[in-house]
């Protein structure tokens, strides 16, 4: 006896929020008990597959519970008088109805299969969602980090009202303005510094624009592994080593150019400590690099520790660690050895 068929997910979508996998599920299709044979389900699926696209067949037990999956080869392979409780496969990957979308994608990341079966917390099957339309919603969500890194929520769209759009917006513009003064600040401390040595000034956005992109190559790959699940905990520390050697190591090859950018910048200025100004700004990069890119693993795991999201305007705090430490070492270092 074939299982009564469930109503169209459809009816039971707005139970389940819109970032999870029971909004997306479908109505399950080719459902059997344990006890029908080969034949009662081939003789099913030749009805179904005409008015739908069939992958897997799933065995239930009377209160819905699923116990397995039967595939089209199984089917295919074994004798019509087999029972299908004899043939399915027993351990059944499914997926919860009320998981949330990103942790199905670190769920399903090594799995690849084309449908996966959507049951309730007691195991019941709810519905079946498949492979390409969990990872195209996943894909819209990764693709709304971008904006929730420079403070854009993620409900904005092209065609949402200035109005709207300008209560997403404002609020981090206020914070970034803030984030900006604390930058400031640190540039205000050593004018006289700057005063005694004006073409400081010339480099400071290049320190500041170079460390802020080594700190963005960090968030980025930190944002992606946490959102992969390759972030494990007690991952962090490894992380900010990996970040660390690499900011070291590029901080010395960038540094050395940028260095002799501020020896050929400063004797042609006729400055007579043109080569200290030229190891300074070398040892500025290496520290701001090794700093930024340090920065770009701690501040999305310290935003998501304090229960935040962790892409949540994460490069507005990320831009004012990099600009407080590239200047603050730049300006500091030419005041200790200049001065």
């Amino acid at each position: 006896m074939r299982i009564k068929r469930r109503r169209p997910a459809a009816a039971a979508a707005p139970a389940y929020a819109e970032d999870t996998v029971g909004h997306l599920m479908e109505p399950p299709q080719a459902v059997f008990l344990p006890e029908q044979t080969v034949g009662d389900a081939i003789d099913t699926l030749r009805e179904l597959v005409q008015h739908a696209f069939i992958t897997y067949a799933w065995v239930l037990e009377a209160d819905g519970k699923l116990v397995g999956v039967v595939t089209m080869r199984d089917l295919l392979f074994s004798p019509r008088g087999a029972r299908l409780g004899d043939v399915m496969l027993r351990s059944v990957f499914a997926l919860r109805a009320s998981l949330p979308l990103l942790e199905a994608m670190k769920l399903t990341l090594d799995k690849h299969f084309p449908v996966y079966p959507v049951v309730d917390d007691d195991g019941r099957l709810k519905g079946t969602v498949r492979g390409h339309t969990l990872f195209e919603a996943q894909a819209v969500e990764l693709t709304a980090q971008a904006g929730t890194m420079v403070g854009v929520d993620r409900e904005e769209r092209l065609a949402t009202r200035w109005q709207r759009s300008l209560l997403f917006r404002h609020p981090w513009l206020q914070l970034n303005l803030l984030t900006a003064f604390v930058a400031a600040g640190v540039v205000g401390y050593f004018e006289p510094t700057l005063e005694k040595i004006v073409l400081l000034a010339v480099f400071l956005p290049v320190l500041a624009g170079q460390s802020g992109n080594t700190g963005c190559q960090a968030l980025a790959v930190t944002l992606r592994a946490m959102t992969l699940g390759e972030l494990k905990p007690g991952g962090t520390t490894a992380a900010v080593t990996k970040e660390a050697i690499l900011g070291l190591a590029n901080g010395a090859f960038v540094g050395v150019s940028a260095g002799l950018g501020m020896l050929v910048y400063a004797w042609a200025q006729g400055h007579p400590q043109a080569v200290m100004l030229a190891v300074v700004t070398w040892l500025a990069m290496v520290v701001a690099c090794v700093v930024s890119g340090v920065s770009g693993v701690l501040v999305p795991t310290a935003l998501q520790r304090l229960g935040a999201d962790p892409a949540t305007a994460s490069s507005i705090f990320l831009t004012t660690a990099t600009d407080v430490v590239s200047m603050g070492a730049f300006l500091g270092l030419a005041t200790l050895l200049l001065l």
